[in-house]
């Protein structure tokens, strides 16, 4: 018995192991593809919320760092003021305590008993004084001024028109705009009814002869 059974020889189609391998690699590939862009996106949109972030936090360092700069400056500017015036404290109230040695080197200086080595004391110690800013002032003559003369004496003087410190019984001293100690002033006023006389004065006629008499030329 020859006879081939049929389909026996044939053999069947093996399918290729690469192509079967390619395909579900494209497949990925193409999944890979579309995923990619929706990817970058997502990572933009992240780097873009960190920058802001980012921004924000440096905007309110920097706006801290400028109001710590500005307390600063204002701390820096209190303190020197505060030193400035405590100096001029300190100083005031040591050359307060010295007006009354200064007096007396006055009171000698008038009297001529300002000599020998007295003198070139009294002198540097009122170089001195004079270099910490301290000024004296009253002069006879000028005129009243409560705000910095003090009337010890008062008298009424017919050649004068305001009240005048007419003699200075202790000078007063200042540093800078800021008074110690006022000047002690005698002060005259002007004589009471001394313009009116005045003004009736010129009104009379010379010689005694009536202002109001008609010329009889």
């Amino acid at each position: 018995m020859s006879e081939e059974t049929p389909g026996f020889d044939e053999k069947p189609e093996v399918p290729d192991a690469g192509q079967n391998d390619a395909e579900p690699k494209a497949a990925d590939s193409a999944k890979e593809e579309a995923a990619a862009p929706a990817g970058d996106a997502s990572q933009d949109v992240a780097l873009l919320a960190q920058l802001d972030q980012a921004r924000t936090a440096l905007s309110e360092r920097t706006a801290d760092l400028q109001r710590l700069q500005a307390e600063y400056q204002n701390y820096r500017r209190r303190v020197e003021r505060d030193r400035i015036t405590v100096k001029e404290i300190a100083v005031a109230s040591l050359l307060t305590e010295l007006l009354p040695t200064l007096d007396d080197i006055g009171r000698a200086r008038e009297h001529g008993e300002l000599v020998g080595g007295f003198k070139s004391v009294a002198e540097s110690l009122e170089t001195v004084a004079a270099k910490m800013g301290l000024q004296q002032f009253g002069k006879e003559g000028e005129p009243f001024d409560p705000t910095i003369h003090e009337a010890l004496m008062h008298s009424y003087a017919p050649d004068i028109t305001e009240d005048t410190c007419v003699a200075i019984l202790q000078p007063g001293y200042r540093i800078g705009e800021r008074t110690i100690r006022p000047a002690r002033v005698a002060v005259a006023e002007p004589q009471p009814g001394a313009a009116s006389k005045s003004e009736s004065a010129e009104g009379e006629a010379p010689d005694g002869l009536d202002a109001d008499a008609p010329d009889k030329g």
